[in-house]
């Protein structure tokens, strides 16, 4: 006669239909009274009872062991469904296309109680021979922000990823900058094209592509108010940008710039163009008060402002327009300005930066004054005054 289990030792039995041996033990009742199971199996006696007791460690550390079938890929698409509550819908499409493309076809059928330090690193390393630093460290933060919403919610012990470094990745495309030969290419180029206002106003102020994206009319001011004390010069308020919110990238993005008279200029003769592109338009146009729209008054789209950029300046004596994006139109400016012995302080005032990375910056705690170093020191590295 088979030996009677103690009690307390729980139950052991066969399952036909798993073809597996099944451990049970009851550790205790809920609230409203029913009993709280914890089970392992396995395909002999010994195996189904060691695996009860990891079951049971588990559950008298804290730890409600995961599913079997938790695997990776469902806490990715946990965190990705439930874990991104308040952010911008570019953040959740960014987020959601890299671990699509990265994270889930590598890792996603891991179990995740049993993905190991190891896998995360080999993963890594192999995405660094393609991918740049930065998206392995927005792939790694997905991975690992995943992870920890697991363990919050008891499906894992630990955060493996959380002890793996983001390794070095492909280095990208190197930041470049117009010479000063160069920029006048580039600016005579693009007379007569759609193209030269947004053109003269990145090169001559500095503003991002995000922020002159979001340029309205009444940020603009092309007359100023020179009977004023101090003289109000032409300007525009650098407040928005195409970011979640209408917000800049940061609050000290925010600025007001004087405008050279070359960018005077050619917002005067923008805005008798947009004028006319409303007139023929008609009722295709929709009015959203920006500077710089397609032909029916909608915001420009990032890779149609990068076409017909370098369409505008095919024609550049000594620019490869295929090497060239807008955004560095922005790095010219600065490297304009500090080959013309502008200070790295006041540089990094006119171009918005919120951090002493680039330069030791020293900002403005205010939007006000009007800051008049760039407009000044353009005019006079684009002077076209015959008098001056």
């Amino acid at each position: 006669m088979a030996k009677r289990r103690s009690r307390g030792d729980g139950g052991l039995h066969w399952d036909d239909k798993r073809q597996r041996w099944i451990a049970s033990v009851t550790v205790g009742y809920t609230p409203a009274g029913k009993r709280i199971v914890k089970k392992g199996s396995g395909k002999t006696k010994t195996e189904a009872k060691n695996k009860l007791k990891e079951v049971l460690r588990d559950y008298e550390d804290g730890l409600a062991i995961a599913p079997g079938d938790y695997t990776v890929e469902r806490a990715v698409n946990d965190w990705l469904a439930y874990g991104l509550n308040g952010r911008g819908k570019r953040t959740t499409d960014l987020y959601t296309q890299q671990c699509r493309t990265h994270v889930i076809p590598a890792l996603g059928a891991r179990k995740l109680r049993n993905l190991g330090a190891e896998d995360v690193d080999k993963w890594l390393a192999n995405k660094a021979k393609t991918l740049s630093t930065r998206t392995l460290q927005i792939i790694h933060s997905c991975l690992n922000r995943s992870i920890k919403r697991a363990m919050a919610r008891d499906k894992v012990k630990r955060n493996v990823v959380d002890l793996c470094s983001v390794p070095k990745g492909k280095d990208g495309r190197p930041s470049k900058s117009l010479t000063f030969a160069q920029a006048e290419a580039v600016l005579k180029a693009a007379e007569g094209t759609r193209m030269h206002a947004y053109i003269v106003l990145a090169l001559l102020t500095g503003a991002r592509t995000e922020e002159l994206r979001a340029l309205t009319w009444g940020h603009v001011d092309l007359e100023g108010n020179p009977k004023v004390t101090p003289a109000i010069p032409p300007y525009m308020a650098v407040w928005r940008s195409v970011r979640e919110g209408g917000k800049t990238k940061t609050k000290k993005s925010r600025r007001t710039l004087a405008l050279p008279r070359r960018c005077v200029e050619a917002l005067q003769r923008h805005r008798d163009q947009q004028d006319k592109d409303r007139e023929a338009a008609g009722s295709r146009w929709k009015e959203h008060g920006l500077v710089f729209t397609s032909l029916v008054g909608t915001e420009i789209d990032p890779s149609k402002l990068r076409r017909d950029f370098r369409k505008a300046i095919k024609d550049a004596t000594g620019v490869d327009p295929a090497e060239w994006t807008p955004r560095e139109l922005r790095h010219s400016f600065v490297s304009l300005l500090s080959d013309h012995g502008i200070p790295l302080e006041e540089i990094s005032r006119l171009v918005g930066h919120s951090s002493t990375a680039v330069t030791e910056a020293v900002y403005l705690q205010q939007i006000r004054p009007v800051l008049q170093g760039g407009a000044t020191a353009m005019d006079r590295i684009f002077d076209q005054d015959p008098e001056a």
